[in-house]
């Protein structure tokens, strides 16, 4: 390390919130800075789980001071790797506390350090989950990292890299009064809370054979998409919900999800769309074009200035329907997927 101090990868586990939290505080520091996201929530979420040593991962520790981390959480036979960050080792004072002067040194921000302390912890994380007999499948997407920090690391562990696009729409002027455009036979209204089956059936139809069903195989199934909902909708899985932005397309005949948009905010100036999907019976009608409409008047009501916004860099045409509405791509981030051989 450039640093010359050794530097030890140890259990998350053995270390209780307190010793993490100048670094969590470092990371929500680049969080807003990059994606004007306000990190807090996460922050005293994880907080919650190293308090009760329940979360798996590493750290690493440099004199006594935690200069990284990583964790990841297990659903049945598959892995997330949530996030992995780090500072410099030489970011960090006397006392034990990071120095505000180098915070923001994350991958990609300039400091070669950092990014193989990064790697050491992925490396570790790696090794763990793909000698785990019951892990099948690792997930990971590094929002925070630009595409290229960690994608060499991630394929020598054999991963599928895909990039992924953070797209940003400033509001500025914009109307308050909506593009709606609703054929005969549907009907638009807003979501509630007994939409969420049926969510789950049109998104995991919606995502068939799509490449979002490769980086989330929660999509391939009206239950993995269900359980994809319950963590955006009710456990602010993707920033704070919000239901006065969220809207659905009903089919009057049948009652079935004909498309839906679901919104959250990420900081007081920024709102995320989280979802927005069309049943493939329902398109090419404008639907889509429709529902990003209200939700960007919906936000500007609540005060928002900029809407964001991921999307795989394969899914071209909606990549040119969110630049045909305003957006433009900010920042570019992998995706990471692995699954297990069996051999029969």
């Amino acid at each position: 390390m450039s640093s010359g101090v050794s530097i030890e990868i140890l259990d998350l586990r053995h270390f209780a919130a307190p010793m993490l939290r100048p670094l969590l505080e470092a990371e929500g520091e680049l969080w807003l800075q990059r994606l004007h996201w306000d990190y807090q929530t996460s922050t005293r979420l994880l907080m919650q789980y190293l308090d009760s040593r329940m979360l798996p991962g590493y750290a690493a520790v440099e004199a006594g001071t935690v200069t990284g981390y990583a964790f990841c959480v297990y659903e049945e036979s598959k892995a997330v790797i949530g996030d992995v960050f780090a500072v410099p080792a030489w970011a960090t004072d006397a006392t034990g506390a990071m120095n505000r002067v180098f915070r923001g040194t994350a991958s990609g921000m300039g400091t070669e350090s950092a990014r193989e302390v990064e790697e050491r912890l992925l490396r570790h994380l790696f090794e763990t989950l793909q000698n785990s007999p019951h892990v099948d499948r690792i997930e990971s997407q590094l929002l925070l990292h630009p595409s290229g920090a960690h994608s060499a690391a991630f394929r020598e562990a054999g991963f599928k890299v895909l990039p992924r696009l953070f797209m940003v729409q400033p509001l500025g002027d914009r109307d308050t009064v909506p593009r709606v455009n609703m054929p005969a036979e549907l009907e638009l209204r807003p979501w509630r809370d007994d939409d969420l089956n049926a969510a789950g059936r049109l998104i995991s139809e919606a995502y068939a054979g799509h490449p979002d069903s490769i980086i989330n195989d929660q999509y391939r199934s009206a239950h993995g998409s269900l359980r994809f909902l319950h963590n955006i909708v009710r456990f602010s899985g993707c920033g704070t919900f919000s239901a006065q932005v969220s809207h659905v397309v009903v089919d009057r005949h049948t009652r079935d999800l004909a498309a839906l948009v679901l919104g959250s905010r990420v900081s007081p100036q920024s709102g995320h769309i989280t979802q927005l999907c069309v049943h493939p019976r329902y398109r090419r009608r404008g639907l889509a074009r429709m529902l990003l409409s209200i939700a960007a008047a919906s936000f500007l009501r609540q005060g928002v200035s900029e809407i964001s916004l991921t999307v795989t860099g394969a899914n071209e045409n909606a990549i040119d329907l969110y630049r045909a509405e305003g957006y433009e791509c900010a920042h570019i981030f992998d995706a990471a997927v692995w699954e297990r051989t069996r051999i029969a």
